[in-house]
């Protein structure tokens, strides 16, 4: 992969990166202490079907591993920075004006560092966004900013490999040669 200049490259989007991570943890904050046990842990109803409740994820996504022992923070924060160091090197190797895979792993970037900065601060995720479907029935995990971005941008970079696949074989082709 040709490596590109800084202005020229999608690292010119971490910008964004920078806007939603802030925004990630000044809600998890917020969360943190204004739901916290100590507040009496109150749950926030917003909407029907929306709540913000908190709760601390030690796990990875709908608290897999969670109750693994503490090893699993590591792997996690292991994870995490290998992730985000081939997103980087991939942002750094496409073009700036590629809006659609760049934006997507510009989000992704930002979530991965909103958890990371959880799991190496406090030992878990903190989160705080609840859907449901019924008070006494089924509620999504609980989830945060960081993990909604994540998703966006990896919906971002779907639909980013399904938009001219003939580009994306062509480059492949070109790379070989």
């Amino acid at each position: 992969m040709k490596r590109l200049p800084f202005k020229q490259s999608g690292l010119v989007w971490l910008w964004l990166t920078v806007i939603l991570l802030i925004i990630d943890q000044v809600t998890k904050i917020w969360a943190n202490s204004a739901l916290a046990p100590v507040h009496g842990g109150p749950i926030i109803e917003l909407m029907p079907h929306f709540n913000l409740n908190l709760a601390y994820n030690y796990g990875a996504a709908f608290s897999f591993l969670g109750d693994a022992g503490g090893w699993q923070r590591w792997f996690f924060t292991a994870v995490a920075i290998g992730i985000s160091l081939l997103l980087l090197f991939w942002m750094w190797c496409t073009e700036s004006s590629k809006k659609l895979p760049n934006v997507g792993m510009a989000l992704i970037l930002s979530g991965a560092f909103g958890n990371l900065i959880d799991r190496m601060a406090y030992g878990y995720v903190v989160d705080f966004i609840d859907w449901y479907v019924s008070i006494d029935g089924y509620h999504w995990p609980t989830f945060n900013i960081a993990d909604s971005v994540i998703l966006i941008g990896v919906g971002l970079l779907l639909i980013d490999s399904f938009v001219n696949p003939e580009e994306k074989s062509k480059a492949k082709i070109d790379e070989k040669n």
